[in-house]
């Protein structure tokens, strides 16, 4: 009996040893897996991380001085309230580019580089102007300088096509835009916003949407500039208030700024919004919504709202009236001229419901997206 009870004894003893080395090699080698993809993952994210840094241009002040041959008012594209941008040309590659110097004794430079900077470094789209690295240090006087580098868009703004100033040997037809060309345009603006709005990790409110601040590369693609007075919006936020715009100043320029703006109200994307209502309808009647046309009272939005639907050919550009007056001398058949009647009527309706006074009324960019496809294709069906 003894005997007996010794070698169950026994048994059980060997089996726990067994369990015991089997449980202690099932967590080492867990715990080893784990270490390993530990170690794998914050190695890609390593690589990612030298691979974005190493995608941003390595430059100094001295080589953006060279490539603008000194800031010359020859390279002078363009400026604003924070800076002046000039074209320059980088010696080592021969890539063109556009540097935005900005004028740091201007009480909001600072803020408006620091905001442009947090606003562009995590986020990519087509639509949008590329930023290829951000210079702040001292120039050769021992001044704080502070500078953006864009990819350098080769027709300039859309102010400068849609508001042309004629030289003496410029023709008046070599900056107009066909109807065609305005909606693709139109489009690629609304592209760039629905991202900026609805595919962020935090949604972005650009703040400053205008004429002058959508660029044209080669191909006439539209990509939307200057981010100096863009504002991120929290995600717990989203629904209460970003900022309080009062606090700020006004954000945004005259007659494209929404009205909230103007009260102290919050801000919000359904203020981007308003903004490109207002540009849709420029874009399409030819008019600022600042013009010295509009009486006292009358507003861009309300001057497009009074004609509609019946009078919509008294308020379009005329060089887009005359664009299909042109194809009736053609003898093309008159469905083309019907479907610019339908199609012009459907922007505006657009333009007039995006630049409602109440942002509750205004519809969001996923939809103005849909909405000018649609138009787009009936221009051009597939």
């Amino acid at each position: 009996m003894l005997r007996c009870n010794l070698k169950t004894s026994s048994s059980n003893s060997l089996r726990l040893k067994v369990a015991i080395i089997v449980v202690t090699l099932g967590v080492t080698l867990a715990f080893t897996c784990l270490l390993i993809l530990w170690f794998r993952k914050k190695k890609e994210k390593q690589a990612t991380t030298a691979s974005v840094e190493n995608s941003f241009l390595q430059l100094s002040y001295q080589s953006i001085l060279r490539a603008t041959d000194g800031f010359s008012t020859q390279n002078l594209v363009g400026s604003g309230s924070f800076g002046s941008v000039y074209k320059g040309v980088l010696e080592a590659s021969g890539a063109v580019i556009a540097v935005k110097v900005l004028n740091l004794l201007n009480r909001g430079a600072s803020r408006s580089f620091l905001a442009e900077c947090e606003a562009l470094k995590n986020i990519r789209h087509r639509n949008l102007v590329k930023v290829l690295t951000a210079i702040s240090g001292v120039d050769d006087q021992g001044n704080d300088f502070k500078a953006l580098v864009y990819e350098f868009m080769e027709n300039g703004s859309l102010e400068d096509w849609l508001h042309p100033v004629i030289g003496m040997n410029e023709p008046e037809t070599a900056r107009n835009l066909n109807f065609f060309q305005r909606v693709s345009m139109a489009i690629d603006v609304a592209h760039a916003l629905e991202y900026l709005h609805h595919h962020c990790e935090e949604p972005i409110i650009h703040c400053d949407l205008k004429p002058s601040n959508i660029l044209l590369d080669e191909e006439m693609v539209g990509h939307i500039s200057d981010f100096g007075l863009a504002k991120i919006l929290s995600t717990d936020r989203l629904n209460y208030s970003a900022n309080k715009s009062s606090s700020l100043g006004l954000r945004g320029t005259i007659g494209y700024a929404a009205p909230e703006y103007g009260m102290g109200n919050e801000l919000s994307t359904k203020g981007d919004v308003y903004s490109f209502g207002i540009l849709l309808l420029e874009m399409f009647t030819g008019k600022r919504p600042t013009d010295e046309g509009f009486k006292e009272g009358l507003s861009l939005h309300n001057f497009v709202k009074e004609a509609l639907p019946e009078r919509v050919t008294d308020i379009i550009d005329p060089i887009l009236l005359q664009e299909r007056i042109k194809r009736e001398t053609l003898n093309e058949n008159s469905l083309g001229s019907d479907i610019d009647l339908r199609c012009w009527n459907s922007i505006f309706e657009i333009g007039l419901t995006c630049s409602s006074k109440s942002p509750h009324e205004r519809i969001d960019m996923s939809d103005v997206v849909t909405k000018l496809c649609k138009i787009r294709d009936k221009l051009h069906p597939t």
